[in-house]
């Protein structure tokens, strides 16, 4: 394994962390796709995770989330074990943060405010008025507003992303998991969503961890990159996305120059 360069952000090191993971080992199909994974997660932090892909990225989110348990090893939520946690007290956890899957995830039965609305009614006390009030804010916050009354499907590709982040906002959460925000959207509409990122870190001092393959995001948006390599199946590097592109691993520089550049794959 490659040694990860030095951070070179002393005051961000002193911020304590909100979510943090120990000797994580994780699987999938019964075959281990990463182990001894050990970081944390910052107060007001953007962390991306990155990779090749089939190097579990979304898997390692899916344990983030405590949708799957580990092989090994703990992730804990303000010192609290998500995964030995019973389903009351899990449940009380997962209220802490939002979760904006990469297809949205939304509910196509229901129109755009009524995906927004469906959480806050099963986990708060607003009433009918204070749940339309709060969806629209979300939706607004994300420059949707207008679409509260329309259906999924009459949405564009950057919309239903929108739609499903402002849904991950409703709770708001101080903890934000954003799986492949990009994928798939026009470099325009993937520049908006970073810049909605940037905002709500900026503004609501929201944590965000993101899982992506899209450097440019990366570079734009991540105060530290975590890459998983994907034949040592672990944690190679993590650092300032600018740092490991200028004194990272050999493999993540490759990638990082690589997915930076116009020709992608050609690059040397």
């Amino acid at each position: 394994m490659s040694a990860a360069p030095t951070e070179t952000r002393p005051a961000s090191a002193d911020v304590p962390a909100l979510l943090q993971v120990q000797g994580l080992v994780i699987e999938a199909g019964g075959r281990i796709v990463q182990q001894g994974l050990e970081f944390d997660v910052r107060r007001g932090e953007v962390l991306a995770i990155v990779g090749p892909s089939g190097c579990g990225k979304t898997t390692l989110l899916r344990h983030l989330v405590g949708l799957a348990l580990p092989r090994a090893g703990r992730v804990l939520l303000d010192g609290q074990d998500l995964h030995a946690a019973d389903e009351a007290a899990l449940a009380a956890l997962r209220r802490r943060f939002g979760v904006m899957f990469q297809a949205g995830a939304l509910w196509t039965s229901m129109t755009v405010g009524e995906n927004l609305m469906l959480p806050l009614r099963l986990f708060t006390r607003l009433d009918a008025a204070g749940r339309e009030r709060r969806a629209r804010e979300k939706l607004a916050l994300v420059g949707l507003e207008p679409a509260f009354g329309l259906m999924p499907a009459e949405l564009s590709g950057g919309m239903r992303k929108r739609a499903a982040l402002a849904r991950a906002l409703a709770l708001e959460p101080e903890l934000l998991f954003l799986d492949e925000p990009g994928s798939g959207l026009d470099p325009v509409n993937s520049a908006r969503l970073d810049e909605l990122v940037l905002d709500l870190r900026h503004h609501l001092g929201t944590t965000v961890v993101m899982v992506t393959h899209e450097v440019p995001s990366v570079l734009a948006v991540a105060d530290r990159m975590l890459y998983l390599d994907e034949l040592e199946r672990t944690m190679t590097a993590l650092a300032p996305p600018a740092l490991l592109l200028e004194q990272g691993p050999p493999a993540v520089q490759r990638f990082l120059r690589r997915g930076a550049s116009p020709l992608g794959a050609l690059a040397p």
